[in-house]
Protein backbone atom coordinates (compact mmCIF):
# COMPACT_ATOMS: atom_id res chain seq x y z
CA UNK A 1 0.00 0.00 0.00
CA UNK A 2 1.45 3.38 -1.06
CA UNK A 3 0.67 6.14 1.68
CA UNK A 4 2.51 8.67 -0.64
CA UNK A 5 -0.84 9.74 -2.24
CA UNK A 6 -3.50 9.78 0.19
CA UNK A 7 -6.55 10.43 -1.99
CA UNK A 8 -7.94 10.14 -5.54
CA UNK A 9 -10.96 12.25 -7.23
CA UNK A 10 -13.45 10.37 -8.33
CA UNK A 11 -16.48 12.32 -10.05
CA UNK A 12 -15.28 15.19 -7.99
CA UNK A 13 -15.70 14.02 -4.79
CA UNK A 14 -12.34 12.81 -2.78
CA UNK A 15 -12.30 9.33 -1.78
CA UNK A 16 -9.61 7.84 0.30
CA UNK A 17 -7.27 4.99 -1.19
CA UNK A 18 -5.03 4.47 1.51
CA UNK A 19 -5.70 3.96 5.53
CA UNK A 20 -3.24 4.52 8.34
CA UNK A 21 -3.11 2.25 11.58
CA UNK A 22 -3.58 3.59 14.85
CA UNK A 23 0.61 3.98 15.26
CA UNK A 24 1.24 6.02 12.15
CA UNK A 25 -1.71 8.38 13.26
CA UNK A 26 0.20 8.62 16.50
CA UNK A 27 3.33 9.53 15.02
CA UNK A 28 1.84 11.73 12.63
CA UNK A 29 -0.55 13.90 14.55
CA UNK A 30 2.09 13.85 17.95
CA UNK A 31 -0.28 12.20 20.58
CA UNK A 32 0.22 8.79 22.28
CA UNK A 33 -1.83 5.85 21.35
CA UNK A 34 -3.69 5.93 24.54
CA UNK A 35 -4.89 8.98 23.60
CA UNK A 36 -5.88 7.66 20.63
CA UNK A 37 -7.77 4.72 21.56
CA UNK A 38 -9.99 6.63 23.58
CA UNK A 39 -10.85 9.13 21.37
CA UNK A 40 -11.88 6.95 19.14
CA UNK A 41 -13.86 4.27 21.91
CA UNK A 42 -15.43 7.41 23.18
CA UNK A 43 -16.50 8.60 19.44
CA UNK A 44 -14.91 12.11 19.22
CA UNK A 45 -13.23 10.94 16.20
CA UNK A 46 -13.47 7.43 14.67
CA UNK A 47 -11.61 6.24 11.98
CA UNK A 48 -13.59 6.59 8.43
CA UNK A 49 -12.22 3.50 6.81
CA UNK A 50 -12.39 0.71 9.18
CA UNK A 51 -12.81 0.69 12.63
CA UNK A 52 -12.22 -2.58 15.32
CA UNK A 53 -14.42 -4.90 15.40
CA UNK A 54 -12.94 -6.87 18.30
CA UNK A 55 -9.77 -8.20 19.35
CA UNK A 56 -6.93 -8.61 17.39
CA UNK A 57 -8.17 -5.89 14.41
CA UNK A 58 -6.63 -2.71 13.78
CA UNK A 59 -8.38 0.60 13.11
CA UNK A 60 -7.49 2.27 9.71
CA UNK A 61 -7.91 6.52 9.62
CA UNK A 62 -8.23 8.34 6.31
CA UNK A 63 -6.04 11.40 5.58
CA UNK A 64 -8.71 13.62 6.38
CA UNK A 65 -9.36 11.68 10.12
CA UNK A 66 -5.60 12.82 10.96
CA UNK A 67 -6.43 16.31 9.80
CA UNK A 68 -9.64 16.36 12.58
CA UNK A 69 -7.19 14.60 15.33
CA UNK A 70 -4.83 16.86 14.75
CA UNK A 71 -7.33 19.79 14.92
CA UNK A 72 -8.06 18.26 18.49
CA UNK A 73 -4.36 17.79 20.04
CA UNK A 74 -4.06 21.65 18.78
CA UNK A 75 -6.96 22.93 20.99
CA UNK A 76 -5.90 20.43 23.41
CA UNK A 77 -2.74 22.23 23.10
CA UNK A 78 -4.39 25.76 23.16
CA UNK A 79 -5.87 24.79 26.58
CA UNK A 80 -9.60 24.01 25.21
CA UNK A 81 -10.71 20.85 27.80
CA UNK A 82 -11.37 17.86 26.19
CA UNK A 83 -14.92 18.18 27.29
CA UNK A 84 -15.79 21.36 25.24
CA UNK A 85 -13.90 20.05 22.13
CA UNK A 86 -16.34 17.22 22.21
CA UNK A 87 -19.49 19.79 22.74
CA UNK A 88 -17.82 21.71 19.65
CA UNK A 89 -17.51 18.50 17.49
CA UNK A 90 -20.65 17.70 18.28
CA UNK A 91 -22.72 20.95 17.31
CA UNK A 92 -20.93 20.52 14.11
CA UNK A 93 -22.30 16.87 13.57
CA UNK A 94 -25.62 17.99 14.66
CA UNK A 95 -25.85 20.55 12.21
CA UNK A 96 -24.41 17.87 9.46
CA UNK A 97 -21.40 18.54 9.53
CA UNK A 98 -19.96 15.30 8.15
CA UNK A 99 -16.66 16.70 6.91
CA UNK A 100 -14.91 18.28 9.48
CA UNK A 101 -11.29 18.54 8.04
CA UNK A 102 -12.88 21.54 5.94
CA UNK A 103 -13.99 23.43 8.60
CA UNK A 104 -11.91 26.47 10.28
CA UNK A 105 -11.68 26.32 14.09
CA UNK A 106 -10.76 29.55 16.31
CA UNK A 107 -9.62 29.32 19.93
CA UNK A 108 -9.89 31.73 22.59
CA UNK A 109 -8.43 28.71 24.96
CA UNK A 110 -11.60 28.43 26.64
CA UNK A 111 -14.10 28.48 23.83
CA UNK A 112 -14.53 27.04 20.39
CA UNK A 113 -15.77 29.13 17.07
CA UNK A 114 -16.20 28.01 13.73
CA UNK A 115 -15.09 30.86 11.28
CA UNK A 116 -17.73 30.56 8.24
CA UNK A 117 -16.41 33.55 6.32
CA UNK A 118 -14.47 36.71 7.32
CA UNK A 119 -17.37 38.53 8.39
CA UNK A 120 -18.77 35.54 10.67
CA UNK A 121 -17.94 33.80 13.84
CA UNK A 122 -19.77 30.75 15.22
CA UNK A 123 -19.57 30.00 19.08
CA UNK A 124 -20.00 26.13 19.00
CA UNK A 125 -20.18 26.08 22.67
CA UNK A 126 -23.24 28.43 22.99
CA UNK A 127 -25.27 26.48 20.87
CA UNK A 128 -24.10 28.32 17.31
CA UNK A 129 -24.44 31.98 19.02
CA UNK A 130 -23.04 34.30 16.66
CA UNK A 131 -20.21 36.18 18.03
CA UNK A 132 -17.89 39.19 16.65
CA UNK A 133 -14.90 40.63 16.60
CA UNK A 134 -13.58 44.44 16.29
CA UNK A 135 -10.32 44.64 14.27
CA UNK A 136 -8.66 47.70 15.83
CA UNK A 137 -6.43 48.37 12.66
CA UNK A 138 -9.89 48.76 10.77
CA UNK A 139 -11.19 51.11 13.23
CA UNK A 140 -8.15 52.98 13.79
CA UNK A 141 -8.21 53.45 9.66
CA UNK A 142 -12.14 54.55 9.98
CA UNK A 143 -11.91 57.10 12.85
CA UNK A 144 -8.44 58.31 10.95
CA UNK A 145 -10.37 58.96 7.84
CA UNK A 146 -13.68 60.73 9.51
CA UNK A 147 -11.48 62.74 11.60
CA UNK A 148 -9.62 63.60 7.94
CA UNK A 149 -12.33 66.39 7.45
CA UNK A 150 -13.65 67.38 10.78
CA UNK A 151 -12.62 70.27 12.80
CA UNK A 152 -9.93 70.24 16.11
CA UNK A 153 -9.20 71.73 19.02
CA UNK A 154 -5.72 72.59 20.54
CA UNK A 155 -4.72 70.10 23.28
CA UNK A 156 -3.14 72.01 26.05
CA UNK A 157 -1.84 74.79 24.14
CA UNK A 158 -0.63 72.91 21.36
CA UNK A 159 -1.16 74.44 17.53
CA UNK A 160 -3.28 72.77 15.45
CA UNK A 161 -3.61 73.16 11.47
CA UNK A 162 -5.98 72.29 9.49
CA UNK A 163 -4.36 69.91 6.99
CA UNK A 164 -3.65 66.30 8.92
CA UNK A 165 -0.31 65.08 8.86
CA UNK A 166 0.32 61.36 8.83
CA UNK A 167 2.53 60.78 11.58
CA UNK A 168 5.22 59.15 9.42
CA UNK A 169 5.31 62.63 7.42
CA UNK A 170 4.98 65.14 10.43
CA UNK A 171 8.47 63.76 11.60
CA UNK A 172 10.03 65.44 8.65
CA UNK A 173 8.33 69.03 8.24
CA UNK A 174 7.37 69.12 11.95
CA UNK A 175 3.85 69.65 11.35
CA UNK A 176 1.17 67.98 13.33
CA UNK A 177 -2.65 67.82 12.73
CA UNK A 178 -4.01 66.00 14.91
CA UNK A 179 -3.75 64.68 18.93
CA UNK A 180 -3.04 61.10 17.84
CA UNK A 181 -0.28 62.31 15.24
CA UNK A 182 0.82 64.35 17.64
CA UNK A 183 1.50 61.91 20.37
CA UNK A 184 2.75 59.51 17.82
CA UNK A 185 5.33 62.08 16.80
CA UNK A 186 6.04 62.55 20.94
CA UNK A 187 6.86 58.58 20.73
CA UNK A 188 9.20 58.77 18.56
CA UNK A 189 11.21 61.66 19.56
CA UNK A 190 11.84 60.45 22.68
Amino acid sequence: MDEGSSSAAVSGVEVDTVGYRGVTACHAVGISYRQLDYWARTALVVPSIRDASGSGTQRLYSFRDLVVLKVVKRLLDAGVSLQNIRKAIETLRSRGVEDLAGITLISDGTTVYECRSPEEVVDLLQGGQGVFGIAIGGAFKEIQGSLSHLPAEPAAGAPVTTEVVEADDAGDSGVVGDELAARRARRRAG
